[in-house]
């Protein structure tokens, strides 16, 4: 196990073979790391840090291939302290107290210890809590990374004691500058036409370790001309997008798809749902939100909507895949151009409310039944109107409990077929009045 913990110094003693291309360019200071200028940039929060001599603990979010480690293993360097590095998947509870202890035993000699866990995430509750009494009495200063949200995945009180530094993919300009490292590096510019050049860095879909390792197998090739875009990928596949099905890419994805649908934007929704699709979401799961979407943000404006998901998630179930992707996609076509109101929705979460308030309130006797003789005595069914028996089929009695004042919870919206319903609930509000 004692290769599980990784410092600056095992690994430069260690790197005796061929390295890498991304080892090989690994920044040597901050000032050569690409990208993150919201978190390294002097007026940023980590250049905020260093210039006052202040570093606490810090918890960076963001996705693969943005500089984690780098910055963190780096920030060692800067403040003069002992770096370790752990992973929470090959780590378990004997591994954490032998970190600890012997960061407890430098910090006895005068070094302080900057633990980097990567996939933090992944610890449970008992392992996270674990870090906090040496987090407190600085035998640790925790750089923790993460690929999810880390106010779902994090304790309360790790998070209460550090800041989370949000890293942002890399955008075309950086990887483009990364390339030229490269370039450098290797003394040799890529033999890619300019089309196929940017084609690479969109390969690389904002992962810098993906570019080097995409950009080490071009330079590899034996080509005596530049290669277009076509040679290129018929060469080299293009990188899996960086979508999680259970995790924060799901959800981002999936509010991007409601919201363009509540957006009444055809072309931004099907953008969306083509890239959960292409990411590998499961068609049903789509099928299910896409009928959510029908009920709470269409809902009566539109009632064909509901049965218009419902159909393309049955033809869906019926062809599979890929003809029934088809289905789901004119849903969401259909969904985006519909009519909008969440009047119901409002109305239901109201009505909720009202119920949970008022607990166990009985409805007015006047509209209970009578099936027994005692029930009769009591008032039950006294004075009922029959509804059908009344002028313009409509009695206008009071069908609240008698301790409830009358509540409208309904307020239908001037779009589509709410439009009539609207029309329908202010015809018979006036008809109330008069009775």
């Amino acid at each position: 196990m004692a290769d599980l913990f990784e410092t600056g110094a095992d690994t430069a003693k260690a790197a005796t073979g061929p390295r890498p291309l991304a080892d090989r360019l690994r920044p040597k200071t901050l000032s050569e790391v690409i990208g993150q200028e919201q978190v390294l940039g002097p007026d940023a929060p980590l250049g905020t840090m260093l210039a006052a001599g202040t570093l606490g603990s810090l918890i960076f979010w963001g996705p693969p291939g943005v500089g984690k480690t780098t910055i963190a293993r780096l920030l060692a360097d800067e403040t003069d302290l002992h770096f370790v590095q752990i992973s929470a998947i090959f780590t378990g509870v004997p591994d954490l107290r032998k970190v600890f202890d012997a960061a407890k035993h430098r910090r006895a000699n005068g070094q302080g210890t900057l633990l980097f866990v990567d996939e933090i995430h992944r610890f449970n509750k008992a392992q996270q809590d674990g870090f906090l009494p040496h987090m407190e009495d600085g035998t640790i200063l925790l750089v923790g990374a993460t690929t999810e949200n880390p106010s779902f995945e994090l304790n309360a009180a790790v998070l209460s004691r550090s800041q989370v530094l949000v890293l942002e993919r890399l955008d075309l300009a950086d990887l483009e500058r990364l390339a030229q490292r490269a370039e450098k590096e290797l003394d040799r510019a890529l033999p890619l036409t300019g089309p196929a050049r940017e084609a690479l860095l969109e390969m690389a879909d904002g992962d810098g370790r993906a570019l080097l390792n995409l950009v080490e197998q071009v330079m590899s090739w034996s080509a005596p001309d530049k290669l277009d875009i076509d040679a290129l990928r018929t060469r080299l596949m293009k990188r899996a997008a960086n979508y999680d099905k259970s995790g924060d890419g799901h959800y981002n994805l999936i509010s991007a798809l409601h919201k363009s649908v509540r957006g009444s934007d055809p072309d931004a929704a099907l953008y969306w749902f083509a890239r959960m699709l292409e990411g590998g979401e499961d068609p049903r799961f789509l099928g299910r939100r896409l009928t959510r979407m029908a009920v709470e943000d269409i809902g009566l404006a539109d009632p064909q909507a509901q049965a218009v998901c419902l159909q393309s998630w049955e033809t869906y179930e019926r062809l599979g895949s890929p003809e029934g992707e088809l289905a789901l996609a004119q849903a969401v076509i259909y969904l985006a151009l519909a009519p909008k109101s969440n009047a119901a929705y409002v109305a239901y979460k109201a009505a909720r409310k009202s119920a949970k308030a008022t607990g166990s309130v009985p409805p007015p006797k006047h509209i209970l039944n009578a099936p027994t003789s005692m029930m009769k005595e009591q008032g039950y069914g006294k004075g009922y109107a029959y509804d059908h028996d009344a002028e313009d089929g409509f009695s206008g009695q009071d069908y609240f409990p008698e301790t409830l004042e009358r509540t409208a919870f309904y307020a239908p919206v001037e779009r589509g077929f709410e439009r009539d319903l609207k029309k329908r609930v202010e015809y018979f509000a006036k008809l109330r009045s008069k009775r």
